[in-house]
């Protein structure tokens, strides 16, 4: 009897073991850091809480993952095409907007952001000057929907194909 329990208990073990390699190796592989998550947006878990948002830029994000290290929460985008040999600029910037609604919304600036690619992840460190470039585009970004008129920005026919103002526009290719 007190043999059978033994063995019972080190399959538990042993399952218990498994399962906590399994989950690490998940979470490597899914890019997200050591921490706790306390945000997250992937479509197939259902609806996020709330997306952030900055309402004196006009600015909202849902960013893949928020990852709390501490006192730390750091945002996470998870791309699923393929690495480039350094993060697209949309991308950081994509990644920096994330970070600055982190900061406004929790009081917490993040030192960096991650953005995870399949076969890499980088780290983008959130600096004053990463920042100081994301609000500049903001700022063009705004003074261009104030425009009567927006001229086409590209020379790709394909690109022209796959827009949504394709029917609208008077400089489609």
């Amino acid at each position: 009897m007190d043999s059978a329990l033994i063995i019972l208990a080190v399959v538990f073990l042993l399952l218990a073991l498994a399962a906590l390699w399994f989950s690490g190796r998940q979470r490597r592989a899914s890019g997200l850091p050591d921490g706790r998550v306390i945000y997250a947006d992937p479509k197939t878990w259902g609806a996020v809480e709330k997306p952030l948002y900055d309402a004196s830029l006009g600015l909202t994000g849902k960013p893949d993952y928020l990852v709390q290290q501490g006192k730390l929460i750091l945002p996470v985008e998870v791309k699923s095409g393929r690495a480039p040999l350094a993060p697209h600029d949309s991308h950081i910037f994509q990644l920096a907007a994330y970070c600055l609604l982190v900061e406004r919304e929790y009081g917490v600036r993040p030192p960096y952001g991650i953005l995870h690619y399949p076969e890499r992840t980088f780290a983008v460190d959130y600096t004053p000057d990463l920042e100081a470039a994301l609000l500049e585009t903001l700022s063009e970004m705004r003074a261009l929907e104030r425009r009567e008129t927006c001229d086409r920005s590209h020379e790709s026919a394909a690109r022209c194909a796959r827009c949504g103002y394709r029917s609208l526009c008077d400089q489609r290719l």
